[in-house]
């Protein structure tokens, strides 16, 4: 039964599965063992970023597309959400008829993008892709009446997964049982059912195909396989993966504007994560994602901790100040790509095999 829920893709490593398992008891029960809005948010946050970044490796990691566009579908994704709701209401119909559209659009931008720039070399692809999410990013700006500009829409959502809808007067185990906590069990069980649906593509025929590509394009081609479509497949599943964590997120936040979905500060936090986990491992999306955004999330608080300590000694004190969050974290990722430098899954499953890492 394990075996093909993980579509016989096992972690090859005691450390890993332990990690793998750990993490997801954390994330299945982090209301109960983290309360605070705080740990909350962060978990959810992980689960959203798992889906897009395990997206984008379908790209980067197992077919070897560099692509800049991928915060575009996840903004499309948020704003079929928040559109959807602004304009008919907070009902069930228009969250489902927001996410078909945000996936119908998304489908033919991919689509699009694929058929006229995969063909060109790996550097004009990328550039093509970054124009392209820029300008979308500038329409959503500033088409105001449409999108709400830079001020973004926030909006409602069925009741049911509002905060102020209560199950229970009193607290289960701590925790208050209400629309809050089901709306992270939704996301929860979406992106678990997205990981695994990503698992089964990458380990398919097609998925194996993806990987002949990135290894050698044109020896793929010459036993017969259409790279073009391969790759344009690729980039349309590789969207719509996206779209459905941006339609994760605004369905958490209640909110959506441009700097929330589509700024290019996501993007440069997908590609870190890529690195950190192990680029070609959709564990690795899984890990790097927890580990990123918990730092980003904690390093300050650390730092106020550690600054405190240190506080009879002002050069070591002003080092460790929460202002510097920043340089601390590109510390952390410098010395993470030096130890790990096939990210964290790639360095575990080599330890296990006792090859080389």
């Amino acid at each position: 039964m394990l075996q093909r829920i993980l579509s016989n893709d096992f972690p090859r490593s005691r450390v890993l599965a332990l990690v793998l398992v750990l993490l997801l008891m954390a994330l299945a029960f982090a209301p109960f063992l983290f309360p605070g809005v705080k740990a909350l948010n962060v978990a959810a946050k992980v689960l959203i970023f798992v889906v897009l970044v395990a997206s984008f490796d379908l790209l980067l990691g197992y077919t070897g597309i560099v692509s800049f566009a991928h915060t575009m579908f996840f903004g499309i994704g948020a704003y079929g959400i928040a559109l959807a709701t602004t304009r008919l209401g907070p009902t069930w119909e228009a969250l489902g008829l927001g996410l078909l559209c945000a996936l119908l659009l998304s489908f033919v931008l991919a689509l699009l993008v694929g058929l006229f720039s995969l063909r060109v070399k790996a550097i004009f692809f990328a550039m093509i892709t970054l124009a392209v999410a820029s300008a979308f990013q500038t329409l959503a700006s500033q088409l105001s009446e449409i999108t709400g500009g830079e001020d973004g829409l926030s909006f409602k959502i069925p009741e049911i997964l509002s905060p102020s809808f209560e199950f229970m007067e009193e607290p289960f185990l701590g925790v208050m049982l209400d629309g809050r906590l089901l709306s992270y069990y939704l996301l929860f069980g979406v992106a678990l059912v997205l990981l695994l649906t990503l698992l089964r593509i990458v380990n398919s025929p097609f998925g194996r195909v993806l990987q002949a590509i990135r290894e050698n394009e044109f020896r793929a081609e010459a036993i017969g396989y259409r790279v073009v479509v391969y790759r344009t497949t690729s980039s349309i599943l590789s969207a719509l993966f996206a779209t459905m964590a941006g339609a994760m997120l605004a369905l958490w936040l209640r909110y959506n504007g441009p700097d929330t979905s589509l700024s290019f500060e996501i993007m440069i936090d997908v590609l870190l994560i890529v690195v950190i986990g192990g680029m070609g491992t959709v564990y690795g999306a899984a890990i790097g994602s927890a580990l990123f955004l918990v730092a980003q999330s904690y390093l300050q608080d650390l730092l106020r901790l550690g600054s405190e300590a240190a506080s009879a000694l002002p050069w070591l004190s002003a080092l460790l100040s929460p202002d510097r969050w920043l340089l601390w974290l590109g510390v952390l990722f410098v010395l993470s790509v030096y130890y790990f430098p096939t990210g964290v899954v790639g360095r575990l499953r080599a330890s296990a095999s006792g090859a080389p890492s």
